[in-house]
């Protein structure tokens, strides 16, 4: 049996949350209220999900040997997350965020930087760190380091999960690997140049192959395909504090569903609940919650529905 349930390669970072009552004019001047300093990262903060609801962790990637990086590892072994590949660069300034927080609407806008000196090295990416995983989550920042893990995968018949929300160069090296494919919403249009969501997905998912081609959606939940059929879920509707990580959460969330075989409606769901509940709190892995407060909104929660993404997806499965 493998050692762990997920293996993560790709990014993290320590953000500095600055809060204020309301997004600042453009030239404008505004007091924050708080600042917090917090880790983040995409497949960091997917693999603190995936550890807070049970499942054996293991992220390969960079941290800088400044504080920013102290803290990432902190948090990284504290969630009793394997950090054994994790490389320590020295000289160099662990990626980080500015992330500007309109207290108003939980909404956020992000600045970051990361040093060329963290780029991942695709040699360094061994068969045997990516064997030991039932299944693989990436980005896309470093691509030919999580081009090479996506391909260990396949040869090994390791599931492949992906979260990318921009264009890379060189990015179609690694389609090619990708099981699952969870997107944000602007990535399936910029890289098909379609810009109906349904035809994007559709024509990833014939060139590529993947099983499922998905989109999250922010505040209106998600859309999938699958076998042909689209299914689109709704988002949870929560007391917004910060919608810092939600994302990454969702991935996460996506990645412990692809691992129980839940039907894709349900792991949608489940996805769109606990990046919801993560919403609730400050910082991108602040209000991670386990499986009983989820399964509670789940039950409970009031829902957010799209009706164009609905009745689109509905007249679909209809023909």
């Amino acid at each position: 049996m493998p050692e762990f349930d997920v293996v993560g390669v790709g990014l993290n970072a320590t953000d500095t949350l600055l809060i204020v009552p309301h997004f600042p004019a453009y030239a404008g001047k505004v007091p924050f209220q708080e600042e917090v300093v917090c880790p983040g990262g995409q497949v960091a903060s997917a693999l603190v999900a995936c550890a807070r609801l049970g499942l054996r962790t293991k992220y390969i990637g960079t941290v800088g040997d400044d504080e920013r990086g102290r803290i990432q590892m902190e948090s990284l072994r504290g969630a009793g997350i394997d950090v054994e590949h994790v490389q320590l660069r020295g000289n160099c300034a662990n990626q980080s965020a500015y992330i500007v927080i309109d207290r108003s609407t939980g909404e956020r806008t992000v600045l970051w930087r990361r040093e060329d000196g963290l780029r991942i090295d695709p040699e360094q990416i061994l068969p045997e760190q990516i064997a030991c995983g039932r299944l693989l989550h990436i980005d896309g920042h470093d691509t030919p380091a999580v081009a090479r893990a996506a391909a260990i995968a396949r040869s090994l018949g390791i599931p492949v999960t992906v979260d990318v929300d921009t264009v890379y160069h060189g990015f179609d090296r690694v389609l090619p690997y990708v099981d699952y494919l969870v997107a944000s919403s602007e990535f399936p249009t910029a890289w098909t140049g379609q810009n109906d969501p349904f035809k994007a997905l559709e024509l990833m998912q014939r060139e590529y192959g993947m099983k499922v081609a998905a989109m999250t959606l922010g505040a209106h939940g998600a859309l999938a395909r699958e076998n042909g059929e689209f299914f689109y879920s709704p988002a949870f509707v929560v007391n917004c504090v910060d919608t810092t990580g939600a994302g990454d959460v969702f991935h996460g969330a996506f990645c412990y569903a692809v691992l129980q075989e839940m039907p894709m409606r349900d792991a949608l769901e489940f996805s769109n609940a606990m990046a919801a509940l993560n919403c609730t709190a400050l910082g991108a892995r602040g209000g991670i919650r386990g499986l009983e407060e989820i399964r509670s909104l789940m039950a409970r929660g009031e829902r957010r529905v799209d009706l164009e993404f609905a009745a689109r997806a509905a007249a679909i499965a209809g023909k």
